[in-house]
């Protein structure tokens, strides 16, 4: 390796699984002593034994901002410093198949995690980098934002509002040396991209999304499926110094998908997911 992040501390949230750990594993691969933040204790606290003496796990519930400051005050106290913010924690709701069957139950939880969370660590971290006078804060934003369409319009517009977000702090935290951007993944196959379906068990799911990812390849660019590091790759690149001139970006990594039209993956997509939940007799 070649020690992209040696020296450097860094917070992930949501790092005990997911994208969050490929993170996390990239990020320690590089030199970089790390705070896993996550609300799962088992796999938080296995994963910074894993790494050994240059991890550390704190129990966060992000959607909480009490947790963001301890978090922030925890990592200063465990390391010395901070560097990097990898606001990636997530929830992605509960899908409706339209929009007026959508009652927006979920609306408080998925914005308090997904975008007031992002807010608050975004302060929080801040005020340490900027007596620092540099830091690269990383906010996990969705193509789901960048390309509307029908479904989970929360997650969307929490999305979207991370977006408008990440480069409003970038304007606003650029004179004290502090980059922020944003990755906006693709389908990375992880239980953030299993979308919870009323009606439907853990194995139906399972199923459903067993017959979509081919459906999903069909339309993408690059005919191979997206991994965890592939999104911790790009962090890692926006949390080194080879980034120092890149701040404000909103990122894709998706396989290409964003870079042309869309609408015959959404049709598939709906084809391939009617048909399947019409063959278990949940249409």
């Amino acid at each position: 390796m070649a020690n992209e992040l040696d020296g450097k501390v860094a917070i992930v949230t949501g790092g005990a699984n997911g994208i969050g750990r490929g993170t996390v594993e990239v990020f320690a691969a590089e030199g970089a002593r790390v705070v896993i933040a996550d609300r799962e204790v088992e796999a938080g606290e296995a994963l910074a034994r894993e790494i050994g003496a240059d991890a550390r796990f704190l129990r966060t519930d992000v959607s909480r901002k009490e947790d963001l400051q301890a978090l922030v005050d925890f990592t200063l106290a465990e390391f010395g410093g901070l560097d990097v913010l990898f606001n990636n924690a997530g929830m992605p709701g509960v899908f409706h198949q339209r929009l007026l069957d959508d009652d927006f139950a979920d609306f408080d939880a998925v914005m308090n995690t997904n975008l007031a969370s992002v807010m608050h660590a975004t302060r929080f971290a801040a005020q340490h980098m900027a007596k620092q006078g540099r830091g690269s804060i990383i906010n996990t934003s969705s193509i789901a934002a960048l390309e509307p369409s029908y479904a989970i319009p929360i997650y969307r517009a929490s999305k979207a509002g991370i977006n408008v977000f990440t480069r409003c702090a970038a304007v606003d935290l650029g004179e004290y040396g502090i980059r922020v951007n944003a990755i906006a993944p693709g389908g990375i196959p992880t239980r953030m991209n299993s979308v919870p379906i009323p009606g439907l068990s853990d194995d139906e799911m399972k199923g459903l999304i067993a017959v979509l990812e081919p459906a999903r390849l069909v339309t993408q660019p690059l005919k191979h499926t997206g991994d965890p590091r592939d999104i911790g790759n790009m962090a890692m690149f926006l949390a080194s110094d080879r980034a120092a001139h890149v701040t404000g970006q909103i990122i894709a990594v998706d396989g290409g998908v964003t870079a042309g039209e869309t609408l015959k993956q959404n049709e598939l997509f709906g084809q391939v997911r009617d048909d399947y939940l019409r063959s278990i007799g949940k249409a």
